[in-house]
């Protein structure tokens, strides 16, 4: 009989001891590749927060100075205050602080005072047309260049010819700021205004309102027609060549740039339908176009996830077929539904070209009233700060970024919240 006995292995064999180190230290440098990529791409994720965040919090403040405010009666009309000569005031508020400076040295003292200043002067009084005559305290901001130095941004010991405030202007400044007039509280506007040209007016505010309205389009639209064409398709068409060519254009989709569908956007929506440029109408309508394929291919996914026991057990007791897609198998796939229109809109919302080739980088000046006015979003308003020259969009861009990154981030957790609290385990 032939022998049946174990092979045994021989432990202390140099050549199998050989092999063995060659195999533990092929997986140490497999783990340590590993390790490596992970730590590189968290120290440039760090590198990009901290350089944002080291050029942005700046931005998250503004510099104001408070100023008395004396209605001159003789420069404006009782009858119709907005239109008072409030630019001929602001020479007047100057010459209190600086009685010994001349007309032309006050007309040069007021570009202390932001642009704006004179129109929230306005403001005020149209608002209570009973100041005209008396002596307000108002906080305005300063201008730019008076931001900038307040914030150590222009460095005093720069020879004063390649400054852009001179010894003079800086002078002027700290006189202001030892009579305790400076102050540099929480740039609020930063939020609430719209754009502008003046970078210490300049805001946010028409942005968020036109992403909001884009998205709520792009929801709109994207989110029960891509759960219709997924439950058709998963639930109810037919398997041939026909359904096989429209999943495989349906994959192609989400693959293409985005671009394109500003492209096909540009136009249809505009040049065929004559839609209104720069709106948020036809800024969802893209995002929409957008979106859909990875709506559509997350709820298949969804829907391939309800185990097959689900449709049995329901077509047993005599459901329907359209009974047991929608009261059991869709109900049951909602969050994973969900999660990834949440994360479709997230992509949705950090999209930039397709919003420039439909004209939502123009400059507005007003918050949007409705989804078919003229308007930026988040992204075109961050590409056309980073454009703008003045050194005071440079902060005010990288804030917009973190403003930005804040809604993307808040809006993945809730899609990983989502899935944790209502996903299943089968």
């Amino acid at each position: 009989m032939a022998d049946h006995t174990a092979h045994r292995v021989d432990w202390t064999d140099p050549a199998l001891q050989a092999r063995l180190r060659k195999r533990n230290r092929k997986q140490r440098w497999l783990r340590g590749l590993g390790l490596t990529a992970i730590g590189l791409a968290f120290l440039v994720l760090f590198i990009l927060i901290a350089t944002l965040v080291s050029s942005g919090f700046r931005a998250f403040t503004q510099t104001h100075v408070t100023i008395s405010v004396h209605y001159d009666p003789e420069l404006m009309n009782e009858a119709d205050p907005g239109r008072g000569n409030f630019r001929a005031l602001m020479p007047q508020v100057m010459a209190q602080y600086f009685p010994e400076a001349s007309d032309a040295e006050l007309r040069n003292l007021t570009a202390i005072l932001s642009n704006g200043a004179q129109f929230m002067v306005r403001d005020r009084v149209v608002a209570n047309p009973a100041l005209i005559g008396q002596t307000v305290s108002l906080r305005v901001p300063v201008s730019d260049p008076y931001d900038q130095l307040h914030k150590g941004l222009i460095d005093r010991e720069t020879p004063e010819r390649i400054r852009r405030l001179n010894d003079a202007q800086i002078a002027a400044f700290d006189r202001l700021d030892q009579a305790g007039m400076i102050s540099a509280p929480l740039n609020w506007a930063l939020l609430l205004n719209a754009d502008s040209r003046f970078p210490e007016l300049a805001g946010l505010r028409g942005a968020l309102i036109g992403s909001f309205y884009a998205l709520m389009v792009c929801f709109l639209l994207s989110f029960p027609i891509g759960i219709g064409a997924a439950i058709y398709l998963e639930e109810f068409a037919p398997r041939n060549r026909i359904s096989d060519l429209i999943e495989v254009n349906i994959n192609n989709l989400a693959a293409v740039p985005s671009v394109v569908f500003g492209l096909l956007a540009l136009a249809v929506f505009l040049g065929w339908f004559g839609m209104p440029r720069s709106a948020p109408f036809v800024g969802g309508m893209t995002l929409a176009l957008m979106t859909l394929p990875t709506i559509i291919i997350a709820t298949r996914a969804a829907l391939k996830a309800v185990p097959p026991s689900i449709r049995e057990a329901a077509l047993g007791v005599g459901a329907s077929k359209q009974q047991v897609v929608f009261q059991h198998v869709l109900p049951l796939a909602m969050p994973g539904i969900l999660t990834g229109t949440i994360i479709g809109l997230a992509q949705a919302l950090g999209e930039t070209a397709p919003l420039l080739l439909i004209g939502m980088n123009a400059f507005i000046t007003a918050a949007p009233g409705s989804p078919f006015e003229p308007s930026t979003a988040l992204p075109t308003q961050i590409f056309i700060w980073a454009d703008s020259p003045e050194r005071g969009f440079v902060s005010r861009t990288s804030a917009a970024i973190l403003v930005l990154l804040t809604f993307l981030v808040a809006m993945n957790a809730l899609a990983i919240f989502l899935r944790s609290k209502f996903e299943r385990r089968w």
